[in-house]
């Protein structure tokens, strides 16, 4: 099975920026532990900073992917593109959040691709991926885990 590990914007920063929230790794030393845990699992790792690539490489997932961990950071909150792209593919998407968006500023409350992801996982640090994979690795057709819509 091949999962995407997909980031958005400034999450290139970790273990530098906001480190009591984010803490002091670097995504890249998390991923070589990652990968360690799930060896029979191909994990392929993109981030950008930019929409539109995130986009295009949902898109590409299509073709290449199994299924999807997607962190989009503050995107969630704003991106009807990402929301978009995500429910015009067939491959199952993991939303994952290093950090509880919900205990958070109130903008953060609302995930704008909640409602196109199989589901969402958050608060768990970067152990929020590993649970991600898991979740994926569980369900590999992709069916619904949560029939819930926010209204």
């Amino acid at each position: 099975m091949k999962i995407l590990i997909l980031n958005g914007p400034n999450l290139n920063l970790l273990g530098q920026r906001e480190k009591g929230i984010y803490g002091e790794r670097t995504f890249e030393s998390y991923l070589e532990e990652l990968r360690g845990a799930f060896p029979r699992t191909t994990l392929e790792y993109f981030q950008s900073n930019i929409e539109g690539e995130i986009v295009d490489r949902l898109h590409a997932a299509r073709y290449d992917a199994d299924g999807v961990v997607l962190n989009a950071g503050a995107y969630t909150h704003t991106s009807i593109a990402i929301a978009d792209a995500i429910g015009g593919i067939s491959v199952p998407v993991v939303e994952v959040h290093i950090s509880c968006i919900l205990a958070r500023e109130s903008y953060r409350h609302v995930s704008l691709i909640a409602p196109k992801c199989k589901g969402s996982i958050m608060g768990f640090g970067l152990d929020s991926y590993r649970l991600g994979v898991l979740a994926l690795l569980g369900r590999p057709s992709g069916e619904e885990t949560c029939t819930a819509k926010n209204e």
